[in-house]
């Protein structure tokens, strides 16, 4: 005799909602690749609106790359911990807190700690 099923299990493996979770993971990679893309057209925008010197400007352009390397260290450990679902969730909090703190950036340090908690959010989604 069989046990009885879960309709939560049943609706967990369906076709549906692996394509759901698949896309919405690959989102992640897609948004990471589009800011790369996107912040080497900005550059001479953010030299001017901020008065950058070379250094700001690198510190800039690469915080979200260190926002990465720190959060892949931590990533496996929420996942093991927390589950892959909560992780996503986090991973998708920080990208929201990070855009709209981009948006709001009222200085160069201000912008660089959005960026680096995009990173973040990028590092701790794969």
């Amino acid at each position: 005799m069989s046990p009885a099923a879960n309709p939560a299990d049943e609706a967990c493996g369906s076709r549906g909602y692996l394509s759901a979770v698949a896309l919405t993971a690959a989102m992640g990679g897609l948004l990471f690749g589009f800011d790369t893309a996107v912040i080497s057209g900005a550059v001479g925008f953010l030299e001017k609106q901020y008065q950058l010197d070379a250094m700001t400007l690198g510190w800039v352009v690469s915080s979200a790359l260190l926002g990465c390397i720190i959060g892949a260290g931590f990533a496996g450990t929420l996942s093991d911990r927390y589950g892959r679902r909560w992780v996503m969730v986090l991973s998708s909090v920080l990208f929201l807190v990070s855009g709209i703190a981009c948006v709001v950036a009222w200085s160069p340090g201000s912008l660089v700690a959005a960026r680096l908690i995009g990173g973040l959010g990028i590092s701790v989604r794969a």
